[in-house]
């Protein structure tokens, strides 16, 4: 494909955002009193409000001509299909046949995945299913009550994320903990207040040699060893990985290895094996309804045309912001506490994703990319970030989630929550302008001069804008759906920019450096590192001579 800023569409839209530049979202409500109604579209019990970005009804013509030119539908009907894709590794991209519900072939190398996902899926039935009812226990024969899951990346903040944003549902079977951090803190302070007798790890990585998983694995079997002795880490260790030989050196027995597949990147994986700790806590039924969610809302991006299609638009309206209006972030700003850990997985979904200035063929690109995502629950982010978004000098377009109905009711309390989501929307969108800030004033007795010098600091000049999602509860099938529903825009933004999304070659240079460093923290010997790492590592050193 050639550079995007070269097809007709995308001139058009750089003339179209000088004209809309100027354009306030006061003006365009004031000019379409059914803006709301046009610009809202469904999905399921979802409504997904578009009204509130600085577009009309000639922007998204714009924006799906240059998705037409740039054949995002073509490349979505490809990795459905099984074609690989993710181009410089050569394989598919296939988290929607570990979702695939309906069983339809997909065909990879000419042999259908469905067969080997539904084993896989089966074993985690099986398996979640005789641990919660304490069939399977640890080696002195008490069922177990907590787990550990070891993973980082993609291997701990998506089936993490979910399994805090399902809280709710969990019974009281389980204990699910996380570690990931290579920090010893991470993994010591989970430790020291668990039952070694009925705790279960999970031990997650496709090769099992990944660094920090490791580390954490061999540090959580030697405690474990400490205290039952070497014979029960069979029976208190399970693998979520691909390396049958690794597995069964460290302990494991290969029939407690739940495979996935290397058409499986890490931050679209909870959906396979690594999803087992959302089974274990939620079981394995809330697991499928996760599933049959973002099923849903795949058939949904292959189906739908694309004036409706939620992925489509809602990532084509993203290129908006980062190529034609200058923004540079955008954050997500759940109502809803359980999803505290969801900017954190779109982080890596989006930056991890499309994080790129080399095109599918290699060449430099010089127009922006992948956007910086970040986000907290509101309203904690009201009383931290809010202030920029208002007042700031930069655009922020902000996705705000909000539930109408609370998992956890407590008095008005989801009332508040969601009346505080609703006004930050409206405010950040039309603002106060200056008239509307002096009769305030003058309505809190203020006059003259007092007046004039807090005016300008009362004014919010509005047309910020932002997407809402209001949908009836957070269910296990709508946090599926709402999940692929951001991975499939981060696809969309991908093959415009003519990247490939799938890989993650940015992360490889520093950890081989990081095996490098390694030895030089104890030995005096740091070969060829650049200056400033060399005289960080004598000054760690003489700091630890010191102590």
């Amino acid at each position: 494909m050639p550079d995007p800023t070269r097809l007709p569409s995308w001139s058009k839209l750089a003339a179209h955002a000088e004209i809309m530049r100027g354009v306030h979202l006061r003006e365009l409500f004031a000019r379409d009193g059914g803006r709301f109604r046009r610009f809202a579209l469904h999905f399921e019990d979802m409504l997904v409000d578009l009204s509130r970005h600085r577009i009309t009804e000639e922007t998204l013509v714009l924006l799906l001509d240059l998705a037409r030119e740039a054949e995002v539908e073509g490349w979505r009907d490809r990795m459905f299909r099984g074609e690989p894709v993710n181009v410089t590794e050569r394989r598919p991209a296939l988290h929607i046949a570990l979702r695939n519900r309906t069983n339809r072939p997909i065909r990879v190398a000419g042999e259908d995945v469905m067969t080997a996902v539904n084993a896989v899926l089966e074993r985690m039935r099986r398996f979640s299913g005789e641990v919660r009812a304490g069939v399977r226990r640890g080696a002195g024969g008490a069922p177990f009550t907590d787990v550990v899951h070891i993973g980082i990346g993609g291997s701990e903040l998506g089936p993490r994320m979910v399994c805090e944003a399902l809280a709710p549902y969990a019974d009281d079977r389980l204990r699910v903990h996380f570690v990931a951090n290579v920090d010893p803190a991470d993994l010591s302070l989970t430790l020291r207040r668990l039952d070694p007798g009925r705790t279960l790890f999970l031990v997650a990585s496709k090769s099992f040699a990944t660094q920090e998983t490791m580390s954490n694995a061999r540090s959580a079997r030697a405690w474990l060893v400490a205290r039952l002795g070497e014979e029960a880490v069979g029976r208190h260790f399970v693998a979520i990985s691909t390396h049958r030989r690794r597995v069964a050196e460290f302990g494991i027995d290969p029939a407690d290895m739940f495979e996935f597949w290397d058409w499986v990147g890490g931050r679209y994986s909870l959906w396979s094996a690594i999803g087992l700790p959302i089974a274990l806590l939620l079981g394995f039924d809330r697991f499928l309804e996760l599933l049959e969610g973002a099923h849903a809302m795949d058939r949904h991006f292959a189906e739908t045309e694309a004036v409706r299609n939620l992925p489509l638009l809602l990532g084509m309206i993203g290129i908006w912001y980062t190529d034609f209006l200058g923004a540079e972030t955008t954050a997500v700003v759940p109502y809803d506490q359980t999803l505290h850990r969801l900017p954190a997985h779109l982080q890596q979904l989006e930056m991890e994703s499309n994080g790129k200035s080399v095109d599918r063929e290699g060449r430099r690109i010089a127009y922006p990319t992948g956007p910086i995502v970040w986000g907290e629950p509101g309203t904690n982010g009201q009383h931290a970030f809010f202030q920029l978004l208002h007042q700031g000098t930069r655009l922020v377009p902000c996705d705000f989630l909000v539930a109408a109905r609370s998992r956890t009711p407590l008095g008005d309390q989801h009332e508040q929550l969601v009346a505080n989501a609703l006004a930050q929307a409206s405010a950040l969108a039309f603002g106060r302008d200056e008239t509307e800030a002096r009769a305030e004033l003058r309505a809190e007795g203020l006059a003259g001069a007092d007046l004039e010098r807090l005016l300008p600091h009362r004014v919010f000049p509005g047309n910020r804008p932002s997407t809402t999602f209001l949908y009836a509860e957070l269910t296990p099938r709508r946090l599926g759906s709402l999940i692929a529903l951001y991975e499939h825009k981060v696809f969309t933004q991908g093959i415009v920019w003519n990247i490939n999304s799938f890989d993650q070659w940015g992360v490889e240079l520093g950890k081989k450096l990081a095996t490098r460093i390694r030895p030089a923290l104890e030995d005096s010997s740091i070969g060829d590192a650049d200056p400033a790492t060399a005289g960080l590592v004598a000054h760690l050193r003489a700091l630890r001579a010191a102590s």
